[in-house]
């Protein structure tokens, strides 16, 4: 479990990095290394989503 806890955290953190950069530059950087819309930034965009609830599921651990 501290393995998919730790992946998640990782695809979380970079998902908030690539919307600082969108914020601050206009630039995104999953399209920029994949290709805008092609199917590998689909599946990282879907990755990143998924991480975003499992770590839901983590924050609501510290308050049990």
């Amino acid at each position: 479990m501290k393995i998919i806890n730790t992946i998640a955290l990782l695809l979380v953190i970079i998902g908030g990095l690539n919307w600082g950069l969108v914020g601050l530059f206009n630039f995104n950087l999953v399209d920029f290394l994949f290709g805008e819309g092609s199917i590998l930034s689909k599946i990282i965009y879907i990755l990143v989503g998924i991480s975003s609830l499992w770590c839901i599921s983590l924050f609501a651990k510290i308050f049990e």
